[in-house]
């Protein structure tokens, strides 16, 4: 079931596109709290995002700008202010369509489905794995903290996948070098120890320091 989050202040067309996206076979949630779209996105995950530009505290750009920090969900802006500035505006600033208010819950139907066919048919779903902040995207094995980027290696981004998963428990360095070798023999020991030094000197460069820590003699864990 594809999930899709709707950031649009009219209740009455919030409750509207939800109950129809039930109907379709959809599961929508409605953002409750506009300060905290990012958090809402990030815990919902959703696959599509519905948004509108005219919204309270911040206006829908700038959430579009914010989730496409971190992710490339489709995203279809709503909106009555539909002249050409606004839709070539939202178009640049990282959104996927327009639909102009008012709207026929068809149509928008429709386009969600026309986009999510086009995102989805030949890839699987972006994950994005998030602690206090730091958000780790599957997709392109990127992690981002406080608008910077930092770019994994393959056992770098395995190592911070499997501890976010597994985040405030401890992982077993048994498990973390299964999961980069699929085998926890014949690799020294000291070859993961070597990989999470490395990790972790690139984790301070944009202050995250002490991240990962180490329970000696188990393994290694985040948060907790």
């Amino acid at each position: 079931m594809y999930k899709i989050l709707i950031v649009e202040d009219d209740e009455i067309i919030a409750t509207l596109l939800k109950d129809n996206l039930c109907k379709w076979g959809y599961e929508g949630k409605v953002i409750d709290d506009f300060t905290k779209v990012m958090e809402e996105f990030l815990e919902f995950d959703p696959q599509l995002v519905i948004l509108d530009i005219t919204l309270p505290f911040y206006n829908g750009y700038h959430w579009c700008s914010e989730i496409r920090k971190v992710s490339k969900v489709p995203i279809i802006f709503a909106s009555s202010t539909s002249d050409n500035m606004n839709l070539i505006m939202a178009i640049n600033m990282g959104a996927d369509d327009f639909i102009s208010k008012p709207f026929d819950l068809n149509v928008m139907i429709a386009k969600i489905q026309a986009l999510l066919r086009r995102t989805y048919s030949f890839q699987g779903q972006v994950d994005i794995l998030e602690n206090n902040g730091v958000i780790l995207n599957l997709g392109e094995a990127i992690l981002t903290y406080k608008d910077k980027k930092l770019e994994l290696s393959k056992n770098e981004f395995k190592i911070m996948q499997i501890l976010l998963e597994n985040k405030n428990k401890v992982v077993s360095r048994e498990d973390i070098m299964t999961h980069l070798w699929k085998s926890d023999s014949f690799i020294d020991d000291n070859t993961l120890t070597v990989n999470v030094t490395r990790l972790r000197k690139k984790l301070e460069d944009i202050e995250l320091k002490d991240f990962i820590k180490t329970k000696k003699g188990i393994g290694y864990i985040i948060g907790g």
